[in-house]
């Protein structure tokens, strides 16, 4: 498979340009002739000012277009347009950049534009909720400015929500940076707030960053700082506490496996089926979910990567309806499941469940890493589904494309 930069810079605008957008489209959006598109996709010529303005236009860099860095992996168009915006409003508001003609929203619609983008977000939405993220920022940042200083503590927690939801959208896209920076704005934020279930939160977000970085080390201790500060006292706790808790237990959980730590995933892991079992039910809280179902299918995936195919397998037999799941957590089971299929080296129901995931969401799964690493696994039984499940993802058998991501770091 060629590399980005094997490419010639007129391919590179090709292949960026898509099928979505004809030359004709794209001289319109650029305000260019169509020659001078021509031109530029034959490799005849390319001023500077045109780069730019095609570069703008498809949202990219002008390092991707020159190929100096490869565009990330199942972007489209409009993703590449979506994440731009979204780092536009997260570093103009981190730096008190606004618009002048920002007007204050109240409180009560900005928390209620919160629950509206988790929901976009556990949907699988992630371009739609990093859409709304963008102006939802400017909007909270207006109405922080606006509120004079012995007013500011709950405008500063809308403004930490909205900054980690636009890092947990980055960390999705694959665009670090962004998730780095967002994640540091939402701590500075929380810390202003003075909400030390905020603060919990943003260190559990900053830990998954961290865990999709490969710096395992450092995600494992700040998973179990952030755990350890909410922990709360079962005869007297929330539902919505225990929610908060239980996916941090949880989550402890995930890394830890990834670092191969058998003690100390078991270790959360019975705490999180102990929050699960208290609680009795799903409860979404805090741009969170968690109760018993989610506790017991994500200790599908612990187990997976713990090597410990069979205790996998048998949970997943234990399971019978996971319907009280978001459709992104349902869809993150059946990843599961297809990896630990392919780890018994069940062939056939790995790919059954695999392509059945990934045909019924297409935009979810277009984000996700963990479909190529399966495939990797699978990648010696050239069948014709194996083929089919390749061209869904994007991924030619046996290769590894533009994977960012490892069966450890997937997530």
């Amino acid at each position: 498979m060629p590399q980005w930069s094997d490419y010639t810079t007129g391919e590179r605008i090709k292949i960026l340009r898509g099928r979505e957008i004809r030359q004709a489209d794209l001289a319109e959006m650029t305000g260019l002739s169509i020659v001078t598109i021509q031109k530029a996709e034959q490799d005849k010529a390319l001023s500077l000012p045109t780069l730019l303005a095609i570069a703008d236009a498809l949202g990219v860099d002008t390092s991707v277009v020159l190929g100096q860095q490869a565009p990330r992996r199942a972007l489209e168009r409009g993703d590449r347009l979506m994440i731009r915006d979204l780092s536009r409003a997260v570093h103009d508001t981190a730096a008190g950049i606004l618009p002048g003609d920002a007007e204050p929203v109240p409180l009560g619609d900005l928390e209620l534009t919160t629950a509206r983008c988790w929901d976009l977000y556990w949907k699988g939405q992630y371009i739609e909720a990093g859409a709304v993220v963008a102006p939802f920022l400017v909007a909270a940042a207006t109405h922080l400015h606006e509120r004079a200083d012995g007013e500011r503590a709950s405008a500063w927690g809308v403004l930490s929500d909205a900054y980690r939801l636009a890092g947990y959208v980055a960390n999705l896209m694959g665009a670090r940076d962004l998730a780095y920076a967002s994640i540091g704005h939402a701590q500075n934020a929380a810390e202003r707030a003075a909400d030390d279930m905020r603060v919990a939160l943003v260190g559990s977000g900053r830990s998954w960053v961290y865990l999709r970085d490969a710096r395992l080390p450092e995600a494992l201790k700040l998973a179990e700082k952030s755990a350890a500060d909410i922990e709360p006292r079962f005869s007297k706790a929330s539902l919505e506490e225990l929610t908060a808790y239980g996916s941090h237990v949880n989550f402890a959980a995930v890394v830890a496996s990834r670092m191969g730590d058998k003690a100390r995933a078991a270790d959360f892991l019975s705490q999180s089926h102990a929050t699960g079992a208290r609680m009795g039910q799903e409860v979404r809280a805090h741009g969170t979910l968690f109760g018993p179902v989610s506790a017991t299918t994500q200790a599908v995936g612990i187990n997976v990567a713990l090597g410990q195919t069979g205790k996998a397998l048998t949970l997943i037999d234990s399971i019978r309806d996971v319907s009280t799941l978001t459709q992104a957590a349902r869809n993150r089971y059946a990843m599961d499941k297809a990896l630990a299929h392919a780890d018994a080296k069940q062939w056939d129901k790995s790919l059954d469940t695999l392509e059945e995931t990934l045909r019924a969401d297409p935009d979810w799964a277009r984000h996700q890493t963990l479909p190529g690493v399966i495939v990797q696994k699978i990648g010696r039984a050239s069948t014709a589904q194996l083929r089919r499940v390749s061209e869904l993802i994007g991924v030619a058998p046996g290769t590894q494309g533009f994977l960012p991501a490892t069966a450890k770091t997937a997530l």
